[in-house]
């Protein structure tokens, strides 16, 4: 029974982090701009998420040794240099945009501007991240964030024209004239960063180091993977489905998480927009502090520093120092009055473009019979690696002609 406690538990948490603010943003303007015409990047990108987080977590069970501290040794200084410094600025842009998050989902609770937000809301992920236990804090910020689950329920009290809905699956590029096919690429580039934000796998994998994976906890760790992030992208494609339903024909565009929200409040009142306040204040908290947790993280594991939640920061100062100061940097980024949304936008396509130096180690390391003895990639495993290996490069390649042709969108 404990151990399928804890099975749940991790897939609940799959969710509630496969959802935050880079997915919250980017479906909504999706669903808002091009329906559900971009469904099959949410799809393939779960698909990779799912592949990655997988591997790296049996590296780490079965290897016991963290995935920085590999990465260094198995590839060399230089490769290992070029994937930190990819990780943690892609970091640092994310846990900006998430703090942005919490700030704008409290605006929508307060009414409060969002300004006044991000120093309390850099100030609680400190506290959360310094002082509540591991499981606690993984646990609790995952089965919150499963109010978003009201956009689920929502597109049934929408009542949507389902055939129209189902037609916009197999349109492409996009049904609307004023939609360029450069804007339809750039925009699913957006939606596989958001899916494939390498944080996850940081956090995932080094969570398998905190809480003391073994080659037996493999099974556990599959299904989290394969059922966690699925319902994750469940809930993905249900807020652009909202978005589409709603925002769509009336020509809203997404600029806060307010239009995000709108048809929640359509469809259920005030009472399902505290449901849906609830679940993104849920959402962007908890990805908050797995990025911070994962700037340290790659940091310490890097350099060889002590590290870990479950160590006093008397123990591990230069860990606990690292995500300080990542804390401290994405606050100042978004003094300068920065748009949270443009910020969200701008750090899910730069994931994609730093996705070849975050993925490619895994899958190297994930194939060394030194560091994994008999548990190697299986055929199938490396066939389809290799085929998401191909897809980030193209993604990775094509993000800044896209952005420049596109103006990041607009």
């Amino acid at each position: 029974m404990k151990g399928l406690f804890a099975v749940a538990l991790g897939v609940l948490t799959a969710i509630g982090g496969f959802v935050d603010i880079g997915d919250l943003v980017t479906s909504s303007v999706v669903g808002s701009r091009f329906g559900l015409t971009l469904a099959w990047v949410v799809v393939v990108g779960t698909i990779g998420i799912c592949l990655f987080a997988q591997m790296s977590g049996r590296v780490a069970a079965v290897s016991g040794r963290a995935t920085f501290e590999i990465i260094r040794e198995r590839l060399g200084a230089r490769l290992a240099v070029a994937n930190l410094s990819a990780s943690f600025l892609i970091n640092l842009l994310t846990l900006t945009a998430e703090i942005g998050g919490i700030a704008l989902a409290m605006q929508l609770a307060s009414s409060i501007e969002p300004a006044l937000w991000f120093p309390v809301a850099a100030f609680a992920v400190w506290i959360v991240v310094w002082r509540v236990k591991f499981s606690i804090m993984e646990n609790v910020t995952g089965l919150l964030g499963l109010a978003l689950v009201v956009f689920a329920v929502a597109i049934f009290f929408l009542h949507p024209d389902w055939s129209a809905l189902g037609s916009q699956l197999l349109q492409q590029p996009s049904p609307h004239t004023d939609e360029t096919p450069a804007s339809y690429w750039y925009y699913a580039v957006a939606l596989f960063g958001a899916a494939m934000t390498p944080y996850e796998v940081f956090f995932f994998s080094s969570g398998a180091i905190e809480e003391k994976w073994k080659a037996k906890d493999l099974a556990q760790s599959r299904v989290n993977v394969l059922v966690g992030f699925p319902l994750g992208a469940v809930l993905s494609l249900s807020i652009a489905a909202c978005a589409a339903i709603v925002l769509l024909p009336k020509g809203i565009a997404v600029t806060s998480l307010f239009e995000t929200a709108l048809p929640i409040a359509q469809a259920f009142g005030k009472i399902g927009l505290i449901v849906a306040i609830l679940g993104f204040v849920a959402a962007t908290f908890g990805a908050s502090l797995e990025v911070t947790l994962s700037s340290g993280y790659t940091l310490a594991q890097f350099f060889g520093w002590p590290w870990g939640k479950f160590r006093r920061p008397a123990s591990a100062s230069r860990f606990h120092a690292a995500m300080i100061l990542s804390l401290v940097v994405g606050l100042g980024i978004l003094l300068t009055g920065v748009d949270p949304v443009q910020v969200t936008e701008i750090s899910v396509v730069f994931s994609a473009i730093a996705l070849p130096l975050t993925y490619l180690p895994i899958l190297i390391i994930a194939n060394d019979p030194k560091y994994m003895g008999d548990r190697v990639n299986g055929r199938v495993t490396n066939a389809v690696g290799l085929l998401f290996l191909a897809i980030i490069l193209v993604a990775s390649i094509a993000a800044i002609p896209l952005m420049i042709v596109t103006g990041a969108g607009a």
